[in-house]
């Protein structure tokens, strides 16, 4: 695989009318990619995405991606190193500071989903592009005042474009224990065990909350619940004592007929085969 470098602090490049699919790569630098027109696939680390004209995906170092084409397609790249923005920060407004580019480009919910844009945005997005493809042909976009703040404009755009609980993420990623402590504090109560109720408490966008946990603990966020539910089932059966519709409404199941189609699916037996075999053990 190979590694593509940037020498230049920032440098423009405008491919058009490609048919051939680039070979996996990765790089040392930052870039940002615009398809004017095409179809294909976006292949992006871990990650496969339909592209179209008028996307946008960003590529941080160490990330590994390549484009399958399916249609006839025109690239615009925008390429940078960390010495880009560190050089103009005198430049930046107070909010830069708050997400810098740099920061929003190492997401990993940006690797994951598309960026979806309203045609308001994708809109100005297109004239932010064609505006560098010309200034490039004219001016040395590296060191140009005019430039970085038509960069900042297209970045601008994507936290515009994204819930604001994944920009949060940036400085606010909770650790592993805190997930797992507040869903075993909370697993009795499936209100606030939703993707959308666990999501919120996180501060983390709800799209990027199922691709987050299974990223980080390796099974899905719904299997997890699932799993650690019937446990505790489990021991409540082979303990006894307790009727099973005390525990389909400790549980949250509608009723006993619920909780025995769940504890089957995922044990293979039913609760009252497992209470016999289980029971005193």
């Amino acid at each position: 695989m190979k590694i593509l470098k940037q020498f230049e602090p920032l440098s423009i490049e405008h491919e058009e009318n490609l048919s051939e699919s680039c070979s996996r790569h990765t790089h040392n630098h930052f870039e940002i990619v615009y398809i004017n027109n095409g179809k294909g696939s976006h292949l992006y680390n871990e990650n496969t995405l339909a592209y179209e004209s008028g996307d946008l995906f960003l590529i941080a170092p160490g990330d590994e991606h390549f484009f399958e084409i399916n249609e006839v397609t025109t690239f615009t790249y925008i390429k940078f190193n960390e010495a880009y923005f560190n050089s103009n920060r005198h430049l930046a407004p107070d909010e830069y500071y708050s997400s810098t580019p740099e920061a929003i480009m190492k997401l990993r919910f940006l690797k994951e989903v598309k960026i979806e844009m309203g045609s308001l945005h994708s809109g100005i997005l297109k004239n932010l592009i064609n505006s560098l493809l010309a200034y490039d042909k004219v001016k040395n976009v590296a060191y140009s005042a005019v430039v970085f703040y038509l960069l900042l404009g297209i970045f601008g755009i994507i936290k515009e474009s994204m819930p604001v609980e994944a920009i949060m993420v940036i400085n606010n990623d909770p650790n592993n224990e805190q997930i797992l402590s507040y869903l075993h504090e909370n697993i009795y109560c499936r209100e606030m065990i939703t993707v959308k109720a666990v999501a919120s408490h996180f501060n983390i966008s709800i799209r990027y909350f199922s691709n987050y946990f299974k990223r980080n603990f390796g099974i899905a966020y719904q299997e997890y619940l699932d799993n650690y539910r019937i446990k505790l089932i489990e021991k409540r059966i082979a303990i006894g004592g307790l009727k099973l519709k005390q525990i389909a409404d400790e549980f949250g199941f509608t009723d006993v007929s619920h909780l025995s189609k769940v504890f089957k699916k995922l044990t293979g037996v039913n609760p009252t085969d497992y209470r016999i075999a289980n029971t005193h053990k």
